[in-house]
């Protein structure tokens, strides 16, 4: 699958640095196994028949979630990304139209018609994280996933690799920073939590809008 390879665009990075899905190195193979087994346990848990993934980069996970017999889309504000994602889609036989760019900020609850909406790694990118959360309370899907990055394990982590040294770990690009427990109480002042997962070193939560029917 082709790749952004981290480049910036308005000033934002964007997309990936280097391709985590096909990563050779034990190490990396084993964290993404993790974020895998915890993002497809929330999706089941949801029971989709239909996602639309907010901030979906070069569309690995929108591709492979049509490979499974899914109604997949996915959006992301980078025009760049979403070429990419396009011409990898293409690369699978699928028709570039489950992509748009589209800026979270500017999202509106008929553009999105989905049971459940996806939308990782995107907040700790966000100057303002409380407006996307009130974007995404007022969609209409009947559930959310959300992952950040899970602090201050993540910058350890890249400080022990020593990357990012001058930055004290911190990735360039992510200017919003969690533990846990800051990232549930943010979560929980718009959503009903549903279920948490910590694959390491992220925090994942399956939630739901509080006016919306359980069917859990």
């Amino acid at each position: 699958m082709k790749i952004s390879n981290g480049l910036s665009e308005d000033g934002v990075i964007v997309g990936n640095a280097y391709d985590k899905y096909g990563s050779s190195n034990p190490v990396v193979q084993h964290i993404m196994r993790g974020f895998d087994a915890a993002l497809t346990q929330l999706v089941r848990r949801a029971a989709p028949s239909s996602i639309h993934e907010i901030g979906c980069g070069e569309g690995y996970w929108v591709l492979r979630w049509l490979k499974e017999g899914l109604i997949a889309s996915g959006s992301d504000f980078s025009g760049t990304v979403i070429d990419i994602a396009c011409e990898n889609a293409g690369a699978q036989g699928v028709s570039p139209d489950v992509f748009a760019r589209r800026n979270i900020y500017d999202i509106e609850p008929d553009e999105v018609d989905a049971d459940l909406v996806v939308c990782c790694e995107v907040l700790e990118h966000l100057v303002d994280p409380e407006r996307a959360l009130r974007i995404l309370e007022s969609l209409r899907a009947s559930h959310l996933i959300l992952s950040v990055p899970r602090e201050p394990l993540w910058s350890t982590m890249n400080l022990v690799r020593g990357k990012y040294v001058s930055a004290l770990g911190n990735t360039p690009g992510h200017i919003q920073r969690w533990s846990r427990r800051a990232f549930l109480r943010l979560v929980a002042r718009h959503f009903d939590i549903v279920e948490v997962c910590t694959p390491i070193p992220w925090t994942m939560v399956l939630c739901m809008p509080r006016s919306a029917p359980s069917h859990q």
